[in-house]
């Protein structure tokens, strides 16, 4: 990872800290048409991206990783019009891994001081998942909503394989180093996956969206969404599910991302989450 493992903080080029309701030190661009904010915390590159108009309380959506891939898809742009906030931060292919969680406390920092809202809806794409579950079972209390879009439930299905997907030897070599875990036997043995601390989550109310195919061989649904659904809806929590049959793991989002568009804003714009199981529906084809 090419960010800094420790706690530096975010500071200005001259040493002092942003004042509340002020951005660190920024480089602009543009992504998509919206101005947005470059800058650097904890070693790790953060962007921020604006909104035309910002809606009242200032949400955001936050992609954890692959933040430019299937965009349209996932409803992003949509969300900006409606004057989301749209954050990432750079930490690699570190699968949610503690010092990445670590990086992302200190960029939530940044943003809520900037004046965003204290909740926020989170989107993990694929591995994403992890990353997105894992830091909001630390702080569930910083999130609203979490949209998973085949998400990795449980790391030991991907990439460790042990159930009836491809897995990927290799990155399951590195997340093994990345967590720290003296060998195999001990990462398979962890109990700290997305699908094993749902409890936080449910008890905070945050709502969860899963957009998953129905022939997907790299993040199998029955190994990863279908457990999380189960146990959340047992725990009291909501959770939507959109299938898309006869698609895989490829290509992320839906056609018309209307739904995840009205589900973000309804639950994320600063309302409580509904009470209720959610729906399970189909994606039209």
């Amino acid at each position: 990872m090419a960010c800094v493992l420790g706690f530096m903080g975010v500071a200005r080029a001259d040493g002092t800290t942003p004042a509340p309701g002020a951005w660190p030190e920024s480089k602009v661009d543009a992504w998509r048409g919206h101005r947005r904010l470059r800058f650097t915390v904890e070693g790790c590159t953060a962007w921020v991206v604006e909104p035309k108009a910002a809606a009242p309380g200032k949400p955001w959506t936050w992609c954890m990783e692959f933040p430019d891939a299937f965009t349209e898809r996932t409803g992003v742009p949509t969300l900006l019009e409606k004057g989301f906030h749209h954050l990432h931060l750079e930490v690699g292919n570190t699968f949610g891994s503690p010092p990445a969680l670590r990086h992302f406390d200190a960029f939530y920092a940044a943003v809520t001081n900037a004046g965003l809202a204290a909740r926020g809806n989170l989107i993990g794409i694929s591995r994403g998942g992890l990353y997105a579950y894992n830091w909001a079972a630390q702080g569930p209390g910083r999130v609203a909503t979490l949209y998973g879009d085949a998400p990795v439930c449980d790391f030991k299905s991907w990439p460790g394989g042990r159930g009836v997907g491809k897995g990927s030897p290799g990155d399951w070599r590195k997340l093994i180093s990345d967590y720290g875990f003296r060998d195999e036997a001990e990462a398979l043995r962890h109990g700290g996956n997305p699908v094993d601390q749902l409890r936080p989550l449910a008890k905070a109310g945050i709502a969860l969206l899963h957009v998953v195919g129905d022939t997907d061989d790299v993040v199998p649904v029955a190994e990863n969404t279908d457990l999380v659904e189960q146990r959340y809806r047992a725990l009291g929590g909501s959770i939507t599910v959109i299938h898309k049959p006869g698609v895989g793991h490829h290509p992320h989002g839906l056609d018309d991302p209307r739904p995840v568009v009205e589900f973000i804003v309804r639950h994320g714009s600063g309302t409580p989450a509904a009470a209720g199981p959610g729906p399970r529906t189909t994606a039209p084809p």
